[in-house]
């Protein structure tokens, strides 16, 4: 398989931007599962590090659809109607995951009647306590990050398929 042209292939800061977001995702998820007992200083350093991974996620989520925006991405590889309605959805998924995901947990800190603490940067707090309300966006949180293990899943072996498989360019066009 040929290697695609620059008109075929995502910016590289577009390609950038995927790819830090996705190891900042990874970070989060490592983070949160091996953050150790309350009261532990795992538990406080891996909590640091999934709050740090989480506000790393939005603000490059932000700026990758503010570029995304500005520099439209390359058509996608030919291919049936229904397979690109799914590689649509799966990308809008995605895109809502990490800008909403984030904000989520933000909110169930401050909810919490805590500020978020980011060390070097800070702490802010966006909304005040509401300890009902907490367990609602809590739950939400920690369910969709359950449910995006298996979205990120699925778009990970989509993109082996295709390169593996249909032996397009879809993943060289991302790398």
């Amino acid at each position: 398989m040929v290697r695609p042209s620059s008109q075929e292939r995502f910016s590289r800061p577009a390609v950038w931007l995927h790819w830090t977001i996705f190891l900042l995702v990874a970070l989060a998820y490592l983070a949160i599962e091996i953050r150790g007992p309350k009261g532990s200083d795992s538990r406080a350093f891996w909590s640091a590090t999934h709050f740090w991974a989480g506000f790393g996620v939005l603000m490059l989520s932000i700026v990758r659809v503010a570029w995304r925006s500005y520099q439209t991405p390359p058509p996608p590889e030919p291919d049936l109607p229904f397979l690109q309605f799914l590689s649509k959805a799966a990308h809008l998924l995605l895109y809502i995951f990490i800008i909403v995901q984030p904000i989520l947990g933000i909110l169930t800190i401050n909810l919490g009647g805590h500020p978020v603490t980011l060390a070097g940067l800070g702490s802010f707090t966006v909304v005040g306590p509401d300890h009902d309300l907490r367990k609602i966006v809590k739950e939400v949180h920690e369910t969709l990050g359950n449910v995006f293990y298996w979205v990120i899943g699925l778009h990970a072996l989509a993109a082996l398929w295709h390169h593996f498989i249909k032996r397009d360019n879809t993943l060289r066009r991302m790398l």
